[in-house]
């Protein structure tokens, strides 16, 4: 008789992609956390405990909600030295890393649909310039960079024109 346990994850995603959530083709990726520009990108670590950035930090305001990219079961969601992560296991040997958050919206056992809210942004990595989540990815437990695994971000959120003058100026 197979172990129970293992079949909850993937009854759980396949649960999740049944309920609505964002339209999107299958093909384009995942759907971004949050909307805001990638202030400082994935620098792979040469081992487990090397040096790197193991993730993108994407500039947001403090307290911007943040967004489940795919459905998934939630592993983890609470603080680790006193700040607060969230971990969502999304199948088929695919992880999410959400952290520095300043409020939690999940908790570990969770089942979640793309476009979830799962936590609110935080001020971002201790000393950051700017607020930011950072954002990460795990396949089959090494990191990889987050920005293969997303669809592309059309540009027109992240534009913001002034307005014209009266008269066309």
């Amino acid at each position: 008789m197979p172990d129970p346990r293992r079949l909850v994850l993937p009854l759980a995603i396949a649960l999740a992609t049944l309920l609505p959530g964002p339209a999107r083709a299958a093909d384009q990726g995942w759907s971004w956390p949050v909307v805001g520009p990638v202030i400082r990108g994935f620098e792979p670590p040469l081992g487990p405990y090397g040096p790197g950035h193991r993730g993108i930090d994407i500039a947001v305001s403090f307290g911007t909600p943040v967004h489940a990219p795919a459905p998934g079961l939630v592993l983890f969601a609470g603080k680790v030295g006193g700040e607060r992560f969230v971990t969502i296991d999304h199948g088929g040997g695919l992880v999410s890393t959400y952290s520095w958050l300043s409020s939690l919206a999940v908790r570990k056992g969770d089942v979640v649909i793309e476009g979830a809210v799962l936590a609110l942004t935080g001020e971002g990595h201790p000393g950051a310039a700017v607020p930011n989540l950072h954002f990460g990815a795990k396949r089959d437990g090494v990191y990889v960079d987050p920005l293969t695994l997303l669809s592309r971000m059309s540009v027109a959120g992240l534009i913001h024109l002034a307005p014209l003058p009266p008269g066309g100026g």
